[in-house]
């Protein structure tokens, strides 16, 4: 088979170190009966072991050249292929609590991985392998310079880990970025409930808009002192000095309203 070209428009690096995918496949730990999907596949480094554990696999491809490999080389009632956009994939049109896996493409992570939190749901865990600078401020704590709008919403929903830490020449062609693996594990409620995720998901895009200004500044016109203070809050802190459980409870003041 002639060498697939990597497409730097659909961000392709391919994972091929044996042991780096060992490592992931260990992580997600299928059982034979599980339902996984498998964002880009690529050219299969990570499909082959996890359908050796697996009844069947679904993968979501975009490349057209890819989807053909993938059908020459597997059967499609073991390989089930969803051609087309991840960002664009409803997850929930497949049957079952999901784990998700995937080489992301880095290009595209942060919107994907807000589009993934909305099937939390539907969800058991996600392991996916990304640039570890976005990795840093998914886990990232209150407080330091990798916290902010990607931290608060994704530990809002998810428990989250950086598993493995991945050097460039574990692809093929090699990024010019260190990578990470990632596992993050739907919890609901463990930073409070947003009783309208909208004026949350919103309320946070605003606190991080400008971000060397306080509370005060950025989210001005939406909370007084006097409130910011009722809820033991100091209008002179940063976005990034406050954790997610207090973002929870300004959303809930406004919602109120």
């Amino acid at each position: 088979m002639n060498q697939h070209i990597p497409r730097k428009r659909f961000g392709q690096n391919f994972l091929q170190d044996s042991r780096i995918i060992e490592s992931i496949v260990h992580a997600v730990n299928p059982g034979p009966d599980d339902t996984v999907i498998e964002i880009g596949p690529g050219l299969g480094a990570i499909t082959r072991p996890l359908l050796d554990r697996l009844r069947q696999l679904h993968v979501v491809e975009i490349d057209r050249d890819i989807i053909g490999r993938l059908k020459k080389e597997f059967p499609a009632d073991k390989l089930v292929i969803h051609e087309g956009d991840a960002l664009a994939f409803d997850f929930a049109s497949v049957a079952g609590k999901l784990k998700i896996v995937g080489n992301l493409p880095y290009n595209i992570s942060t919107p994907l991985l807000f589009h993934l939190a909305s099937y939390g749901d539907h969800v058991v865990d996600m392991h996916f392998m990304l640039q570890k600078e976005v990795v840093d401020r998914m886990v990232a704590e209150p407080s330091c310079a990798d916290y902010g709008r990607l931290s608060v919403m994704l530990q809002y929903r998810f428990e989250m880990e950086s598993l493995i830490d991945v050097p460039p020449d574990a692809f093929w062609p090699p990024p010019k970025v260190e990578s990470a693996v990632v596992r993050m594990i739907p919890a609901a409620g463990r930073c409070g409930v947003a009783t309208d995720e909208a004026i949350l998901e919103k309320l946070v895009l605003q606190a991080f808009a400008q971000r060397r200004k306080t509370l005060r500044n950025n989210l001005k016109g939406l909370l007084t002192d006097d409130e910011f203070t009722g809820l033991g809050i100091d209008p002179t802190l940063r976005a990034e000095n406050i954790g997610v459980e207090q973002y929870v409870a300004m959303a809930n003041m406004l919602a109120a309203r």
